[in-house]
């Protein structure tokens, strides 16, 4: 399997304007600057980019948006998980007609399928569409949990090539790449710079929202240039920036972030709600810190 996909993806926070509309032509801003920062790649419509309180017009939008917006500078991976197989089938074709290099899907997040129903379910995606699948694996969001033993059957789909692997063990990324080889690319999901170090080629990162640079410039330093300790030094630095954003303020922590910097990302959509002003002033306060600015 050819490595294609590989490095910092971020998954993209959706901008929304004063009035709550999804703000297209500033998220157009926000892809490019992401591109110039030096991001491997982009995920729109993650849980980042809140694609559960969107309509399917307002992802088309933002779909086509990054996509047209990269014009093939990055890979671009669109998330297309479901709850119906079917659904998940119709909106990975459409990604792939849209120019997608790939598509993120989340496994049936609360029918709690078997295993044998998500072999199943990934394996009838699959072969649906000729782009590559990355499977995510969040137990915390999916009520499943897709551990290397079923990841190993996974990976035998011909398409399902990739896994973001959102848990705190980083000893699943060791696992992955013991027990599935070459036929499954590993990205952390939460665990960024400890994953390299177990051997992941990637990182689906929401810190790459605020500092797109720095974080891949990590995934860089342990990769490509074998220089673990300064990796470590560099992940300690901005490790403050990605526990920020991480639990549950992933999405109203990001947009305050970058309100900070300069940037119109806009409220989060109810249920989320803004931070509370002693969170918000602890962001603007990193902001400060970090000279964080938003150039576009």
């Amino acid at each position: 399997m050819t490595k294609k996909f590989r490095g910092v993806y971020t998954v993209m926070i959706t901008p929304l304007d004063e009035h709550g509309a999804v703000d297209l032509k500033a998220l157009a801003a926000f892809t490019d600057w992401q591109v110039r920062q030096g991001i491997h790649g982009l995920i729109p419509l993650g849980s980042t980019g809140e694609f559960l309180s969107l309509s399917e017009e307002e992802r088309d939008g933002v779909a086509r948006t990054v996509i047209e917006t990269v014009a093939g500078r990055v890979p671009v991976l669109i998330g297309a998980g479901a709850e119906d197989t079917r659904e998940c089938v119709r909106l990975s074709r459409k990604a792939e007609a849209m120019g997608a290099d790939g598509v993120m899907i989340i496994p049936p997040f609360y029918s709690t399928p078997t295993d044998d129903e998500l072999v199943h379910h990934y394996r009838t995606i699959a072969s649906a569409i000729s782009i590559p699948i990355m499977v995510y694996n969040n137990p915390a969001t999916a009520n499943v949990d897709l551990k290397p033993e079923l990841v190993a059957r996974i990976a035998e789909i011909d398409g399902c090539d990739y896994i973001k692997e959102s848990t705190l063990e980083v000893t699943r990324v060791r696992d992955i790449i013991r027990l599935a080889g070459d036929n499954m690319t590993v990205f952390g999901g939460i665990l960024g710079f400890e994953s390299f170090v177990m051997g992941a080629q990637g990182w689906v990162a929401v810190a790459s929202n605020i500092a797109p640079g720095p974080m891949a410039r990590i995934f860089e330093l342990v990769a490509d240039e074998k220089k673990i300790d300064e990796a470590r030094a560099l992940y300690l630095h901005w490790l403050p920036i990605i526990q920020a954003v991480g639990g549950q303020a992933y999405v109203a922590g990001s947009k305050s972030l970058l309100r900070h910097m300069g940037f119109g990302a806009g409220a989060p959509r109810p249920p989320r709600l803004p931070l509370p002003v002693e969170q918000d002033a602890t962001m603007k306060k990193l902001v400060q810190d970090f000279d964080l600015k938003f150039d576009a």
